[in-house]
């Protein structure tokens, strides 16, 4: 371990002239160090809070989208789509003086006091609802699998499944909100019980989604560890194409599970060694008091080791990495 310098100040990622953006950086840089600490001491713990708290910010930023999609949209299809009556199935209802059709899909025309049309129903709202819900999932599908759960699964075995369980969870939570959007049609301008609607659709969604979420996208240590327990109680003289099958089978999902091990330790490692190199240039730099020489001396040699074996952590994440990736071939 033969570092100079040099190798430490290379770690550091520089930061941008912009003062406003370069203090964000600092925050963001003591903040990595902190959780990469806190990661190495906490695994399990530290995962689950990974994964809730990515999910919520991609759940509520997509949510935000569709809201912002809501507002706008209707008004680009006009007062003729808005008002096209377009519902299924059509069922008459009649709740708290209010007389309106419940449906799956599709939505009532909205009128206004003098009994004209206005934006926020009609066909033209159900288009853009659906354009909204549909665009969303797929900005929220590629964000929850490469970064949330950072999946190596069959992205289109994957994207299958997520496109039914949209669709299922989709009836299910129209059908729901289509008994109480009228009323609050009635009450509400069209902008709020359209937000409404999307913030409680989102709301139900989101956790449904949550669960699908950990099936479509497993474990894959897990899954691993599960079919190598398999693979073993296969007797492979007695049942050769079986076996064959779970072996191939074990060996993909080892394969993800290298993946995910090892980008996750190389984004880690470098994390660290750009952590360790900053600690060691501040320690170094910082005032000595009188008579302190001596501790603070050791405090820079103690700095400095421990950038050191920040880097080389760091190189040999990127090289079981890039094995583990040629592996593959």
């Amino acid at each position: 371990m033969n570092y100079t310098e040099q190798d430490i100040q290379n770690q550091i990622k520089p930061l941008s002239k912009n003062g406003f953006v370069a203090f964000f950086q600092r925050i963001g840089r003591w903040w990595l160090s902190v959780w990469y600490g806190f990661q190495d001491k906490h695994p399990k713990l530290a995962k689950w809070i990974y994964m809730i708290f990515f999910f919520i910010i991609f759940s509520e930023g997509v949510t935000i989208y569709q809201m912002l999609v809501l507002i706008f949209l209707p008004h680009l299809f006009g007062i003729n789509l808005a008002a096209v009556d377009f519902m299924w199935p059509k069922v008459p209802v009649s709740l708290f003086g209010v007389d309106y059709y419940w449906c799956i899909f599709g939505s009532n025309p909205i009128y206004n006091d003098a009994n004209e049309v206005i934006i926020g129903g009609g066909l033209g709202y159900f288009l853009a609802f659906e354009i909204a819900v549909f665009t969303a999932q797929c900005i929220n599908f590629p964000l929850q699998r490469n970064i949330t759960y950072r999946s190596h699964g069959n992205p289109v075995y994957q994207a299958m499944w997520y496109f039914i369980g949209w669709v299922l969870i989709s009836v299910f939570t129209n059908a729901l909100n289509n008994f109480w959007i009228p009323l609050g049609a009635k009450i509400m301008p069209p902008a709020v019980f359209s937000i409404l609607a999307m913030v409680t659709q989102g709301g139900i969604a989101m956790v449904i989604f949550f669960f699908i979420f950990l099936v479509i996208f497993p474990d894959n240590e897990k899954r691993a560890q599960k079919a190598e327990k398999k693979l073993a109680t296969i007797d492979q003289e007695k049942n050769p194409e079986a076996y064959a099958k779970q072996l191939k089978k074990t060996g993909e999902y080892r394969y993800a599970a290298l993946l995910t091990k090892t980008e996750k330790e190389e984004i880690s490692a470098k994390t660290l060694a750009n952590s360790r190199a900053i600690k060691y240039f501040a320690v170094k730099k910082a005032k000595v008091k009188e008579g302190q020489e001596e501790k603070h001396a050791a405090s820079v040699e103690k700095a400095f080791n421990e950038a050191c074996e920040a880097i080389e952590s760091k190189e040999m994440a990127i090289k079981a990495r890039q094995d583990a990736l040629a592996s593959k071939a």
